[in-house]
C-alpha cells in the first residue's frame, strides 16, 4: 500500500505562480511514473504531466512551456512548478503514482487532491 500526500494549493492571481508537492508513502517496492492530474469544474479528469523515474516527462499541450514537473526519487516526492497560471487552470489537481514490482505493473494510487483557485 501506498499513501500519496499533495500540499502547495491555493488561491493565486492570474499570472502568479504556485508549486505543488506531493509525496508517496508506505510500503512498496518501487515507483514507476508520477503524475499529476486534474478536474476543472464540470469537466472530466485530464492529465496534466507525468514524469518517469527515470526523468522522461510528458505534458498536456495546455500547460506546456508553464508548467514543470520534476521528481526526487530519494524522497518519493513529485512536484508541479505551475507559472503564468490562467483562470482555465482552475481544478482539483490529483497526484498518481504506478508502483513497479520489478519488471510487473504493481497498481495506480492517487492522492486526495489539492484545490487550485486561480483568479482573473
Amino acid at each position: 500500500q501506498v499513501q500519496l500526500v499533495e500540499s502547495g494549493g491555493g488561491l493565486v492571481q492570474a499570472g502568479g505562480s504556485l508549486r505543488l508537492s506531493c509525496a508517496a508513502s508506505g510500503s512498496f517496492f518501487s515507483i514507476n511514473a508520477m503524475g499529476w492530474y486534474r478536474q476543472g469544474p464540470g469537466k472530466q479528469r485530464e492529465l496534466v504531466a507525468t514524469i518517469t523515474s527515470g526523468g522522461s516527462t510528458d505534458y498536456a499541450d495546455s500547460v506546456q512551456g508553464r508548467f514543470t514537473i520534476s521528481r526526487d526519487n530519494a524522497k518519493n516526492t513529485v512536484y508541479l512548478q505551475m507559472n503564468s497560471l490562467k483562470s482555465e487552470d482552475t481544478g482539483v489537481y490529483y497526484c498518481k503514482a504506478t508502483l513497479g514490482v520489478g519488471p510487473f505493473y504493481g497498481g495506480d494510487y492517487w492522492g486526495q487532491g489539492t484545490q487550485v483557485t486561480v483568479s482573473s
